[in-house]
């Protein structure tokens, strides 16, 4: 049982990190490069979207995603802390 419960805990873990991963890629890769043009219709502050996400950003977004996976990852601890402690 303790096996299957840590086994859990890292196809969650390895889900949060894809998911938060797949969001990055979207808001770097998506937004700066291949979206530009069109986000470049509308702007932030004078700045065109698409330039802003291509020099900022992209990098905010990553500072805000480091802060909610330590949130999930610090739940995630806390759920399977029990079930593992409890199997031991």
């Amino acid at each position: 049982m303790k096996e299957s419960a840590a086994n859990n805990y890292w196809k969650s873990n390895i889900r949060i990190l894809i998911a938060l991963l797949g969001i990055w890629f979207i808001s770097s890769f998506g937004f700066g490069i291949l979206f530009s043009d069109v986000l470049d219709n509308f702007q932030i502050g004078g700045f065109k979207i698409g330039f802003w996400f291509a020099q900022q950003g992209s990098i905010y977004i990553f500072v805000l995603l480091i802060f909610i996976y330590v949130f999930l990852i610090n739940r995630l601890d806390k759920k399977y802390k029990k079930e593992i402690s409890e199997d031991s």
